[in-house]
């Protein structure tokens, strides 16, 4: 089937489609002008415009069965435009919008482990609004909830296995008792694509989990000693300090975290995988090899 696919050219979109692609499906991926370059080779369904920008839908989900709908940020950038409410919400009403105008009833959405429109963080809070609204529409949908994803090209278990490379002393913010199930990307997009076959997937949300539940001294560790590291040693930084320093910091270009994000890494990141991995046959993946097969890449 044709399936258009936003958050094409990002960490998950890309794996997403290579999967659609190996699946017989027709991936039908909407960019941005400039941006096309940036898409899987062998994708040559392309549709340009915007999610935040509704009138650019109109008629480019033409042929399509399916929408899966992965556009997302960590990170706001308001004065550039970029906001949890912009990118999470108003996009995914868009979206909403254009497929129940163009008669497109599947509908996938990509939200995140500890979404709520009462979340703790803007970010959560946005997740969850988004899922309101794709719950609220007359779209036959499914919606997942991953926790932290690893791969190849993600932006966080590759970031550590950097800082275990090269740093003789690995910072760590708190006590680094915060416990994580970090979860392949691959198995992620397995099941996104698996869905859209199954009828019984509609009107169901899976919560996306790796088996293997960790603190994140054990994560840095467990890099440690696939880089053949003996030993890694951690620098705990006291939270009472790490905190203001971020709220003063965190509006600069190229300060590494925020204080939301601060707050949600404290708050841990684990769920119960088994319904979700059940439901898709999928076979649990040991954290340790998968993250092997990820940082050799």
């Amino acid at each position: 089937m044709q399936v258009f696919v936003t958050g094409a050219t990002g960490f998950v979109g890309r794996e997403v489609t290579r999967q659609l692609l190996s699946a017989g499906h027709e991936p039908v991926c909407l960019v941005r002008s400039g941006s096309e370059g940036k898409l899987l080779p062998g994708v040559t369904g392309v549709r340009f415009g915007d999610v935040t920008q509704p009138e650019t839908l109109q008629g480019a989900l033409a042929g399509c069965e399916a929408v899966v709908h992965l556009v997302g940020i960590i990170r706001e950038y308001p004065r550039q435009g970029i906001t949890f409410d912009r990118l999470h919400r108003q996009a995914t009403a868009h979206m909403v919008d254009a497929a129940q105008a163009q008669k497109v009833r599947r509908f996938v959405l990509m939200s995140s482990n500890g979404a709520s429109i009462d979340g703790r963080t803007a970010y959560y809070r946005s997740k969850g609004q988004a899922e309101a609204l794709v719950k609220k529409s007359t779209l036959d949908w499914t919606i997942f909830r991953p926790s932290v994803m690893y791969g190849a090209e993600d932006n966080f278990c590759t970031l550590l296995a950097g800082m275990v490379r090269i740093l003789p002393l690995v910072p760590v913010l708190g006590d680094g008792c915060y416990r994580l199930a970090p979860v392949a990307v691959e198995e992620v997009a397995a099941s996104i694509v698996a869905c859209l076959g199954r009828s019984d997937a509609a009107g169901e949300t899976f919560h996306c989990c790796g088996g293997q539940s960790v603190t994140y001294d054990e994560l840095l560790d467990i890099i440690g000693g696939i880089l053949h590291r003996r030993k890694v040693v951690k620098i705990h930084q006291p939270i009472w300090m790490v905190k203001p320093l971020l709220a003063s910091l965190q509006a600069v270009p190229g300060c590494p975290l925020t204080v939301d994000q601060l707050q949600m890494l404290l708050a841990g990141n684990v769920c119960d995988p088994h319904p979700w991995q059940t439901f898709f046959s999928l076979k649990d993946c040991p954290l340790e090899d998968g993250l092997r097969r990820a940082l050799a890449r």
